[in-house]
Formats: C-alpha cells, structure tokens, sequence
C-alpha cells in the first residue's frame, strides 16, 4: 500500500514537470509580428509551432534546452524587467548560407545553433548564437561574445 502512494505520488509529480514544461514553450507558441529593425530587416514575422520555428516561410527544427534564470535573461536581454517574464535557452541548425529577407543571414555567414528567448505578455525577444558550445549568459561573456549574431523584437498578432 506504502509503495502503490509513493508511486502515485512521483507520477503525480513527473506529470506535473512535463505538463509544466510544455506549458512554459507553448507560452511562445504562435504568430509573432517583426518588431524591431533588425527583425524587420532580416527574419521578418515568425512563427513557433511544438518543435518548429518558421522565418521567412523556412522551417527549422528546435529544441528547448532549459529554462534561463531571471540573472540570465537580465545579461541577455535588455528589455528584460527583473522578476518579469520568461527566458529559455533552445538548440537548432540553420546554415549560414539560409538567407532571408534582403538577402540578410542571421549570423554572417555562420551556422546558427542556439536561440535564446525571452517571453513578457505580448513581447518576445530573440537572441541567436553561433558556437557549438552553448552560450554563457553573463554581462561580460556577451559583451565580449562573438558568437552572439543579433537580437530581434517581436509582438504577439
């Protein structure tokens, strides 16, 4: 009987992490609206589906990785209001050679491997980086990055 409760118990418990995760990405699901000048000029609108982002009518498969902790998202985003909205760190593959709209590339040329997110109400930030390795989120590593390719603003439709 003992055991029957605990089992119950860390279902109950592994239920409610992966409920919590698939609510936390489904928060940036959807259509967003270029808001920023560099949105407007390179990726124009996007959209996020369960395991896809779409630019500029192309595809790309993601993964979210972790959620950024609220230090994180302040390094990352300077939109960013402490204690305000959501950040996540995601993986994916876009060739260097994708262009988008006026013939733009996210990452000069690079192969772009991590986004990082940050969702508060109707605004969604972007940050896209270039390394293999993942991207450290303090003031000083992105200040110094050279694999952060660019930030982008975005408002929900």
């Amino acid at each position: 009987m003992k055991l029957r409760k605990v089992l119950s118990t860390l279902l109950a418990f592994a239920l409610s992490v992966t409920g919590l995760s698939v609510t936390l990405f489904a928060q940036v699901q959807g259509n967003w609206r270029a808001e920023s000048k560099t949105a407007r000029s390179i990726t124009g609108d996007l959209v996020f589906g369960s395991e896809r982002l779409s630019l500029n009518f192309m595809t790309f498969p993601v993964a979210e990785i972790r959620p950024l902790t609220q230090d994180e998202v302040l390094a990352a985003f300077s939109s960013a209001e402490g204690g305000k909205g959501t950040g996540h760190l995601y993986r994916l593959s876009i060739s260097g050679e994708k262009r988008f709209l006026h013939k733009n590339n996210l990452c000069a040329g690079l192969e772009t491997q991590w986004m990082a997110t940050y969702r508060n109400g109707k605004n969604l930030d972007l940050a896209f980086f270039s390394n293999a390795a993942p991207p450290v989120f303090t003031v000083e590593a992105l200040n110094t990055s050279v694999n952060l390719c660019g930030t982008f603003s975005y408002t929900r439709w």
